[in-house]
């Protein structure tokens, strides 16, 4: 019987190996915002929050943009490991699954910075264990677990009360953010195995498998962004 947590943390460490999934919170608020902000403004949004210094037009224009952004090499890459002959597996994980996530968890960390999250990253510049649970957190309120949900509502408000430059321990611990995650990787790895099968049979019908992975992956990594997007847009409403 396959370990749905085992798998999960799996595809999360294959995932985070890969360098597109290292946002620099400062590189990209202060690049992302040039547009819409003096200079003053840059240094508040990145000591503080960029949502002292942007309306919702400019929040939702530079949210969008990053999911079109993500959308689109994530659904090339997904086409290229759809053709035959494609690319193999990392471990048990077959490298566009690794490659899908490591654009949601690239995404993820996008959309927090923009919605006034603090560095996911420790002292290092490192995606460490707490980041992970994190990850772990939002990927399944982007796939619809309520308890992830409902932890990361609780999450966000207790970071909204306080200006901190990286994410606080404490506050990961008084939420139980460590045993609601596995409770979510457990989640996550069950839909792993079912999605995954749907996405191996794409791949046996020569050259149609490439548009029909690509397909698959539109509409998954779409409806999962609209919905990190919808629920940080809410937490923004109990904020103002």
């Amino acid at each position: 019987m396959v370990d749905t947590v085992d798998l999960w943390n799996k595809a999360l460490k294959s995932a985070m190996a890969i360098p597109v999934v290292k946002v620099d919170r400062e590189y990209f608020l202060r690049k992302e915002l040039a547009v819409y902000c003096n200079s003053g403004q840059l240094n508040i949004a990145v000591s503080d929050s960029p949502l002292k210094v942007l309306n919702r037009i400019q929040i939702t224009k530079i949210a969008n943009g990053c999911i079109k952004y993500h959308l689109t090499l994530v659904c090339g890459t997904s086409a290229l490991a759809g053709l035959p002959g494609g690319w193999g597996m990392l471990g048990t994980i077959p490298a566009d699954i690794a490659q899908f996530y490591a654009h949601v968890f690239a995404l993820i960390q996008k959309l927090l910075y923009l919605y006034g999250w603090p560095d996911l990253q420790n002292e290092r510049g490192e995606l460490d264990d707490e980041t992970a649970q994190i990850l772990t957190l939002f990927t399944g309120a982007m796939m619809g677990s309520q308890a992830a949900v409902e932890t990361v509502q609780r999450l966000s408000t207790e970071l909204a009360k306080q200006v901190v430059i990286r994410l606080p321990k404490k506050a990961l611990t008084k939420y139980a953010v460590y045993n609601v995650a596995k409770q979510v990787a457990k989640w996550i790895g069950i839909k792993l195995t079912k999605d995954g099968f749907a996405k191996s049979v794409s791949k046996i019908i020569p050259l149609i498998g490439a548009p029909i992975s690509a397909g698959v992956t539109y509409w998954t990594f779409k409806p999962m962004a609209n919905r990190l997007k919808k629920h940080l847009d809410e937490q923004l409403n109990l904020m103002i």
